[in-house]
């Protein structure tokens, strides 16, 4: 079996933590690898951000590639101009897998553009299409604060015809499947649930110590995490609120605590980040946490096992998630997770059993479970082994069989 695996907007191979790199890049990039391991081939096709990087890249292994297809400049583009590229993208691929006398089985895209993609892709090749959004713009302008974090009429709209064109939809939970029936009318026969999965193989519980030591920090000073994109549906504003909340009250005198925020960019000054970046900055300098809060930028995929292993909890104080993969890879890791509870997060953390539930932008509640953690070990330590139980059904190799199972079903093989 032969898939063409189509990420137009993100390359599964970027460093985590900027503006469009997320659980998506390492879903793709995961999901490849557990296939090819499994003696599926698949190529990703991706849009070249950076001239620089070569076109074919093989660091996915198993003979699968990752292939950088010119679409416009090759620099990084608002989403709002990707679109006007997909045409030419869908030139490029149908003339690269020409070149290559490939014959693919199936088309297997992420994010509604790729869907998009995926429709041209199929009038020339004449296979089906599996197809998982990640994240739904309806959602999104549900949970807005302001104008310009809405989401666009053209993006609901491809939405609406990559659901009417494929012939399945992956969708990460129950409340995404939901979702796509209650807001968009989707047909659910052809929705499948199949959730993300985690590598347990380089997500797994290192020892606190030996985590503090290798990312630099004392081994008796406690640590709060949160990892994902700086963006402000990500609610970090609600997790510094809840850190200043707990220097008023004292909560953890006597000790050097550290909040760690992964993400954004590392190499640039207040004056040109992003507008949420310098607002975070200046809401931890408000609330007199500049010697608590640490922006520390992007880390890569190999040194997360250990921020998670070093931290007392991950914070996850979202608006929106339609799944979390930064939880179940703090879970892996033996990590409590506090997370909203909305979307996928409702699911996937399991309240009082792999770490604990708020409500949106709850502050109060937030400081009340930080300091509860902090100051129980006893409860730290119940919660941080049944989370890492409970991410090993997660593990990528269960997920590709669900998968693959799926994908044979589309095709009408056994």
């Amino acid at each position: 079996m032969r898939i063409a695996m189509l990420s137009y907007h993100t390359c599964p191979l970027a460093i985590l933590g900027g503006k469009d790199t997320g659980g998506m890049n390492v879903y793709v990039r995961e999901l490849c690898r557990v296939l090819g391991r499994s003696g599926i081939k698949v190529d990703v096709y991706t849009r070249s951000q950076d001239e620089h990087v070569p076109h074919v890249s093989h660091d996915l292994g198993f003979g699968n590639r990752v292939v950088h297809i010119p679409a416009g400049p090759e620099v990084p583009l608002p989403r709002q101009e990707l679109a006007e590229h997909l045409p030419t993208f869908v030139e490029h691929i149908l003339a690269f897998a020409a070149q290559k006398s490939f014959q693919y089985d199936l088309i297997h895209s992420h994010y509604w553009m790729s869907g998009i993609a995926a429709r041209d892709l199929q009038a020339a090749w004449d296979v089906p299409i599996v197809h998982m959004f990640h994240t739904l713009g309806l959602m999104k302008q549900r949970v807005a604060q302001n104008p310009h974090e809405a989401e666009g009429n053209y993006r609901i709209d491809g939405e609406r015809e990559v659901l009417n064109l494929a012939d399945r939809i992956v969708a990460a939970t129950i409340a995404e499947e939901a979702q796509l029936q209650w807001l968009y009318q989707a047909d659910t026969e052809k929705i499948v649930v199949i959730p993300p999965g985690v590598d347990t193989c380089q997500f797994y519980p290192i020892p606190s110590d030996e985590a503090k030591e290798y990312i630099g920090i004392s081994p008796h000073d406690p640590m709060l995490l949160f990892v994902g994109r700086i963006e402000p549906l990500k609610g970090i504003d609600t997790l510094i609120q809840a850190i200043g909340l707990m220097a008023q009250q004292e909560a953890f005198t006597g000790h050097r605590l550290c909040l760690s925020i992964i993400g954004g960019d590392p190499d640039v000054g207040r004056e040109e980040s992003s507008d949420e970046m310098s607002r975070l900055q200046a809401l931890s300098t408000e609330n007199g946490l500049d010697d608590f809060v640490t922006f520390l930028g992007r880390r890569s995929q190999e040194t997360l096992p250990y921020y998670y292993s070093a931290a007392e909890a991950v914070i996850m104080p979202s608006h929106y998630e339609s799944f979390g993969m930064v939880a179940l890879e703090a879970m892996a890791c033996g990590t409590p997770v506090v997370a909203s509870q909305v979307g996928g997060l409702a699911f996937l953390v399991q309240d009082g059993e792999t770490g604990y539930h708020i409500n949106v932008g709850d502050v109060d509640a937030l400081s009340e479970r930080l300091t509860t953690l902090l100051k129980d070990r006893k409860l730290r330590r119940r919660l941080s082994k049944q989370a890492a139980v409970f991410a090993q059904d997660y593990a990528w190799e269960n997920i590709a069989k669900r998968m693959i199972t799926l994908y044979t079903d589309v095709l009408g093989t056994d």
